[in-house]
């Protein structure tokens, strides 16, 4: 374990985060493991276990550390009851947690909160696909849950481990904060997307060769009723940490960091709203447009149909197969006829174009 020298006065007040850092990279990382982080106010230690069949050894927390699990891929039953046990972990708890569908929610189970969140990202082909983290938040110790590596807590590990002063001291209600502020974070990068496809369909909607916009319009509507659907819960989760304060883990300081949190939350739900409306408005002015686009197809065809109609009666006329017809015996009647029809489509085409249908 890594001993840290006591921290100076100028211990930062948190550890810097960003809203646009992206998730970290995970094609190399283990489909299973379990990374450690203990820490006190002045030892601070990071340890990371391949899980398999068997559980690894895991470090156990001195007196007065803080210890957080971070689970990735542990999704069978036994095991992972097995090695909560020594945290009295509720057996619906981990039925929960081996569940990928799970509404944001938030348990009290007396020595401990659980709290179940969803997060998002797109894929390469522009499907909005989600996946379930969990926590477990007790006096001493966080445990964390993902059943993939999502490369959702990389970043915060690794900020830790290169500044552990900004962590050094800070209660399970701080390191809580952290963890649930990059979940939170990390829906801004969602949402941006989510936002940059709703200006790109904006930007074409009156382009002939998007034949396909109007099922575009309906997934983009599609995927702002799934985030919408768990924010709001998730921002039911936070009004009850942050500004009700339900719950004795979170008290004084920590409740000031989850209101930040909190507001982040209502931020993203006003912007989401603002692009799902204008989703919505794009599907009213596309189907509009197109209507419109009809609608003078059929205008350019009415025309046509009316500029043909005296030319057919005519040529209906003539083409009668009676004897007594003086005009068949004219020398110049073939000729006058076209005349006649190429004035009658001369004026017809005047008088179109006077009342602007053509």
């Amino acid at each position: 374990m890594m001993n840290t020298p006591p921290a100076p006065e100028t211990i930062p007040a948190e550890i810097p985060q960003d809203q646009t850092v992206p998730r970290s990279n995970t094609d190399n990382a283990p489909r299973s493991a379990i990374h450690q982080t203990l820490y006190s106010a002045d030892t601070f230690a990071q340890h990371d276990y391949l899980a398999g069949k068997k559980l690894p050894d895991i470090a156990r927390p001195q007196a007065g550390q803080t210890n957080w699990l971070h689970f990735v891929g542990i999704n069978d039953a036994a095991l992972l009851k097995h090695t909560l046990e020594p945290y009295g972990i509720h057996e619906l708890v981990i039925e929960d947690i081996l569940s990928r569908k799970q509404r944001p929610k938030i348990e009290d189970y007396d020595n401990y909160l659980f709290i179940a969140a969803q997060v998002y990202h797109y894929t390469a082909a522009g499907k909005l696909n989600s996946d379930q983290v969990y926590l477990i938040i007790g006096k001493d110790f966080v445990l964390s849950f993902q059943q993939k590596p999502l490369g959702l807590f990389s970043q915060l590990r690794r900020q830790m481990s290169e500044n552990p002063r900004g962590i050094l001291g800070k209660n399970t209600a701080f390191l809580a904060y952290c963890l649930l502020d990059r979940i939170v974070d990390d829906y801004f990068i969602v949402l941006e997307e989510y936002n940059n496809r709703v200006e790109a369909i904006d930007k074409s909607l009156f382009k002939d060769e998007n034949s396909d916009i109007l099922g575009k319009i309906h997934r983009l509507k599609r995927d702002a009723v799934r985030l919408r659907r768990t924010l709001l819960p998730l921002r039911d989760v936070f009004y009850q940490l942050a500004v009700r304060g339900d719950f004795a883990i979170f008290e004084g300081e920590s409740t000031v960091y989850l209101r930040d949190v909190y507001d982040h939350n209502m931020q993203l739900l006003e912007s989401l709203d603002a692009s799902r409306d204008m989703v919505l408005s794009m599907m009213d002015i596309y189907l509009s447009f197109q209507s419109n686009r009809m609608n003078q197809q059929m205008r350019v065809l009415t025309v046509i149909t009316i500029i043909f109609m005296p030319l057919t009666v005519i040529t209906g006329i003539y083409g009668m197969n009676f004897d007594n017809m003086p005009e068949l015996h004219w020398h110049y009647g073939y000729f006058m006829v076209l005349g006649l029809m190429l004035c009658i489509i001369v004026g017809l085409l005047i008088f179109f174009s006077r009342r602007k249908w053509l």
